[in-house]
């Protein structure tokens, strides 16, 4: 429960799961996507080829936003019987405060200790006996909540989830009790654990030099004990307020029911002000940078490395997408086949773009990366010249249209699993993602277009500026444990 990250392992579409908000109307307006006739995936193609250019089928998108400033996204899918529910709150681990390390993920946990008609743990139990699931997570430009239920339970969780947003117990008994379970949290996946940290909380931190981006968003412990009751009220009331909130509804539901419930439950919800969002712009990279740190549970050394990306949403972002799908994802990827099949200096190679989440679900500056455990006998630097091989490889040769089609094949393959899901969520949040950064969650429907405009002349010009050595960081791992 509460899982706080998945760490990367392959191509990711979805979370087990960024913070700008496009200006809200005062008035509900709504934008509708009507689906194309046929709408069944095609399947995928193990041949390089890509299908014709234009979407199979689009999914269906009903956006709109309440007075109090609440974006609402509806998306019926009745392949199943059932509704998943995805709240979406505009502040993550960039946003916390200063000297509150940490903060952003304890509220996560506080959110289930009970709301104004729901006691302590009532909200998960509620899920739970009406045959559903639930989880949470914090990321680096939102916290988010979602529940799976059988449809015909759809109004009691939206109930329930506005309940929540409307007034959270607040305690300090609570507040204690939460700070203990997310130290210990800290303990169980970072400070106790081999490569505990290694890359996803150490590498924000020493690739950044914007403070927002590069504190450690897990929690330092005096952080976490410095937390007090009025600095929890505070951060509530501003940010779990419905103008930076986004809420996706998608599966077995009709439309105009659902939003006949959503006025019901949130629409008295008040707003609040928002602060003024902080200024998250890193600068440019002009020297690599290295960085060793030292094990003492780990056997093996370890290496990552990492790439500032492109603005997101840019050519050059779409761009790198392909170039992680080339170089990294899959076993038939460059760096798989040099660094596992060719050379046999790690049984596995892994990574991609935000390993707190997915390349599309954050709102700043993120970092391309990847890591691997590496035989001992092998140096550091032999690693490091193998991806400057690879990488090299490819900015003198070029990547011709074939390759561009094979790695539009595998992200067409990923996009379909992940938005055809069993549990919706992966189509959810996209979809609330799209809402919160960009206003526009009929992007969902676009995407597969902005990689069709990816030219190989596009990707050579990504490799010169992205993917140079001094737009790199790389950390080591220097084992200590007996092995």
């Amino acid at each position: 429960m509460r899982q706080l990250f998945t760490l990367p392992r392959g191509l990711r579409w979805a979370p087990v799961a960024a913070l700008a908000l496009g200006a809200c109307s005062p008035k509900a307006t709504s934008v509708v996507t009507t689906p194309a006739p046929s709408t069944a995936a095609p399947a995928v193609a193990a041949a390089p080829t890509p299908p014709p250019a234009g979407p199979a089928f689009e999914i269906p998108v009903e956006y709109y936003t309440l007075p109090n400033g609440l974006k609402v996204v509806l998306s019926p899918d009745h392949t199943a019987p059932t509704a998943t529910v995805a709240a979406y709150y505009g502040v993550g681990f960039r946003t916390e405060p200063r000297n509150r390390t940490g903060f952003a993920h304890l509220f996560e946990h506080l959110m289930f200790q009970g709301s104004q008609n729901l006691g302590k743990n009532e909200f998960i139990g509620l899920i739970q006996k009406n045959g559903g699931a639930l989880n949470g997570s914090t990321r680096f430009d939102f916290t988010n909540y979602f529940e799976v239920v059988p449809a015909h339970k759809l109004e009691t969780i939206l109930w329930a989830e506005a309940d929540r947003m409307r007034g959270l117990a607040i305690t300090q008994v609570n507040l204690t009790n939460q700070q203990g379970v997310v130290k210990n949290e800290v303990r169980v996946n970072v400070l106790n654990q081999p490569y505990g940290g290694f890359p996803w909380i150490d590498m924000p931190m020493k690739a950044n030099k914007n403070w927002n981006n590069a504190h450690n968003f897990y929690g330092d412990m005096s952080d976490l004990d410095a937390a007090n009751l009025a600095d929890t009220k505070s951060f509530f009331k501003t940010y779990y307020a419905p103008n930076n909130a986004v809420l996706a509804v998608v599966g077995d539901f009709d439309p105009a029911e659902a939003k006949a419930w959503v006025q019901k439950y949130y629409a008295a919800i008040p707003s609040a002000p928002q602060p003024p969002k902080p200024d998250i712009a890193e600068p440019r990279q002009e020297q690599e940078q290295r960085f060793s740190k030292d094990d003492k549970l780990a056997t093996k050394p370890a290496l990552a490395f990492g790439y500032h990306m492109p603005e997101r949403n840019t050519p050059e972002y779409y761009a790198m997408i392909m170039l992680d799908q080339i170089l990294l994802q899959g076993n038939d990827s460059r760096l798989y086949q040099a660094l596992v099949q060719k050379r046999g200096y790690t049984d596995n190679v892994s990574g991609g773009i935000n390993y707190l989440g997915n390349q599309f679900n954050y709102n700043g500056p993120m970092l391309w990366m990847g890591d691997l455990v590496f035989d001992p006998a092998v140096q550091a630097d032999s690693v490091v010249r193998v991806l400057d091989q690879e990488i090299d490889r490819l900015a003198r040769t070029g990547i011709d249209q074939p390759t561009l089609d094979l790695a539009l094949v595998k992200i067409r393959s990923a996009f379909y699993d992940q938005v055809s899901g069993s549990d919706n969520f992966g189509r959810a949040d996209l979809l609330a993602a799209f809402a919160l950064f960009d206003n526009d969650p009929s992007r969902i429907n676009r995407l597969e277009g902005e990689f069709r405009k990816v030219t190989p002349e596009l990707m050579q010009k990504t490799i010169r500026e992205y993917l140079r050595p001094t737009n790199r960081t790389i950390i080591t791992v220097n084992p200590l444990a007996k092995s």
